[in-house]
């Protein structure tokens, strides 16, 4: 199902406010555009769910292996520079940057912009809203992002600077040039 949008904009949610919002409501997904827009995510399938989770594992035991940063899940809500708060499905952070903020800052949403996301599209995601979604997170800072699409077999990679770039069924994907030696294997996604 696409996200719900209410329109925030002439209300101004203040970053504590929005923060208050999304702890009043757990159980509910949130995001916040930078236009104001309010986003309110419906929960994923079993599949996607599955599928994210493994994303989420192969990356979390390269870092338990490297220690070069630090591994976020769907439920972290990150402020980014030019005013969004966003959730990507699978986040990392190099640790300098990470260490960098200050204890509230790690506690609450954190005002950074990840150095690396992953979006799984489920099957009621629109692609041109998760196309959208993957060119803020470059205009906000973020060096790689990978859009991962099983309904088209495809990868699009996200680099700043850069267009993008376009793999199709790829059963694995290098991203050395921002986590040294993760290479992140796609095969449980294509069946």
């Amino acid at each position: 199902m696409e996200p719900i949008r209410l329109d925030f904009s002439t209300l101004h949610l203040t970053d504590e406010q929005f923060y208050q919002l999304c702890i009043a409501n757990p159980e509910q997904p949130l995001e916040l555009t930078a236009q104001g827009v309010l986003l309110v995510m419906s929960p994923v399938g079993g599949e996607s769910g599955r599928s994210e989770a493994g994303l989420i594992a192969q990356l979390y035991n390269w870092n338990s292996q490297t220690q070069l940063g630090e591994v976020f899940s769907s439920s972290t809500v990150f402020r980014l520079p030019l005013g969004s708060q966003r959730s990507p499905d699978v986040a990392w952070i190099k640790l300098e940057r990470w260490n960098a903020l200050t204890p509230e800052h790690q506690q609450k949403f954190p005002p950074i912009a990840p150095d690396f996301v992953i979006e799984l599209r489920s099957r009621t995601d629109s692609l041109s809203d998760l196309q959208e979604k993957m060119l803020e997170y470059r205009a906000n800072g973020v060096r790689l992002g990978l859009l991962i699409n099983p309904q088209a077999q495809q990868v699009e990679i996200y680099r700043v600077n850069q267009e993008v770039e376009i793999l199709q069924s790829p059963t694995q994907v290098n991203c050395d040039e921002v986590l040294s030696g993760f290479i992140l294997d796609l095969s449980q996604i294509w069946q």
